[in-house]
């Protein structure tokens, strides 16, 4: 077991069937807890302490195993555009830029705001900030031209129903409609640069400029997404109104409480997490998934059923979730730990309940003048973000009620 323990901590590439053999030894270990505790009503300290061990090693093996992998360059000869640019990039040379510029005013934006990336570029940048924030890979995410979207939604639900070929067709009620609307906002990250790694031809510029801001715009998109004040950031998921389900109206999000502050119940504690399914609707359940903290997620990962078995498992390949219930489970660090009166797991089909919007365009500018000797890239895009059906997402609270 200890010998399990220091490769699954050590392991920096670990490979998938590894981290199936390290849940095959949390099982063991935390069932020989179980037993303890059930025996004389308290389990060995050294047992408890090799359960959180193997816990803790676990989740840092399944972080290293979804690092995301740069994509090999694209073959082919690079457009006229990229030329340019990566000119820019190298030597701070803007004249081919300009030149395009003049012919067509949708390419660049002059030295105030900087430039527009090729697609290309754009492509590599939304690639790899798409796999280190969760939300990307499990919402809806739509290209827009505009500042804001707009999108209307019918209050009194849509109107539909079946009827016969010669059968008089009855009036239908009129629809209340009102607007769902999503300010883009501007996001930024600073990557700097040595002349002499820009100087290198070898270095790939797509490669090490989606690399450079991929982490800090990944996180900065999941925090806004699950917190943002819809103001400075996009609005996130747990900033909008917060009703019981059973009172639940749109424009707010239901919650089921767990019936304790700060925990779980001390009997069939996954009760709740059933009763948080359920209280999404059939045709939402449809693609739900789990949204949670790591921390919340170590401690439901102890949770059996009546028939003594796991509800987490962990995921059979490096490119699936582990599942809960049979749900998938998105790790999310930005939604917070449990606590007196927190919402800490999420539930529901993220994919029709919550929609990003990007503005199209990442634009550059570069600065060789501000931290000599290095070269500073100001890296901007816009993006929005807020729920589109407040049917579809559903919390739980770590409360009495």
């Amino acid at each position: 077991m200890d010998t399990l323990e220091t490769k699954v901590a050590a392991s920096a590439a670990a490979d998938y069937g590894d981290v199936l053999t390290a849940f095959e030894a949390f099982k063991e270990a935390n069932d020989e807890r179980l037993a303890q505790i059930e025996k004389r009503q308290s389990a060995d300290t050294v047992t408890t302490e090799k359960v959180d061990r193997i816990n803790k090693a676990l989740d840092e093996m399944i972080l290293k195993s979804r690092r995301p992998q740069l994509a090999a360059s694209p073959a082919g000869e690079p457009s006229e555009h990229k030329k340019a640019f990566e000119t820019y990039v190298r030597k701070g040379d803007a004249f081919a830029l300009n030149a395009m510029e003049a012919k067509a005013m949708s390419v660049g934006s002059g030295q105030d705001g900087g430039y527009l990336v090729p697609p290309e570029t754009e492509a590599e940048i939304g690639r790899l900030i798409s796999k280190a924030s969760p939300f990307r890979d499990i919402c809806d995410v739509r290209q827009i031209s505009a500042m804001v979207h707009n999108k209307p939604f019918n209050t009194n639900g849509h109107q539909a129903g079946w009827i016969g070929e010669a059968t008089a067709r009855p009036q239908t009620t009129s629809a209340t409609l009102a607007q769902l609307s999503y300010q883009t906002m501007e996001l930024y990250a600073m990557p700097a640069a040595t002349q002499a790694l820009l100087d290198d031809s070898v270095v790939n510029i797509d490669d090490w400029m989606a690399r450079e801001v991929q982490t800090v715009v990944g996180e900065q998109e999941t925090s806004a997404f699950t917190n943002g004040d819809g103001i400075t950031a996009p609005k996130g998921l747990l900033t909008y109104p917060k009703v019981a389900q059973g009172s639940w109206t749109w424009g707010n999000t239901g919650y089921i409480a767990t019936g304790v502050a700060g925990g779980w119940a001390a009997t069939a504690p996954s009760d709740k997490l059933l009763d948080l399914v359920y209280s999404v609707k059939a045709g939402y359940r449809t693609g739900g998934r789990f949204m949670m903290s790591r921390n919340t997620q170590s401690q439901i990962r102890k949770f059996k059923d009546n028939q003594n078995q796991y509800l987490w498992q962990p995921a059979q390949a490096a490119d699936q979730a582990p599942t809960l219930m049979g749900f998938p489970v998105t790790e999310n660090e930005y939604m917070p730990d449990i606590a007196t009166g927190i919402f800490g797991v999420a539930f529901g089909n993220f994919h029709r309940g919550y929609l990003i919007v990007d503005r199209i365009g990442v634009r550059v500018l570069r600065d060789p003048y501000t931290a000599k000797p290095y070269v500073l890239f100001y890296v901007t895009k816009r993006v929005g973000g807020g729920m589109q059906d407040f049917d579809a997402i559903k919390l739980l609270k770590f409360d009495v009620s």
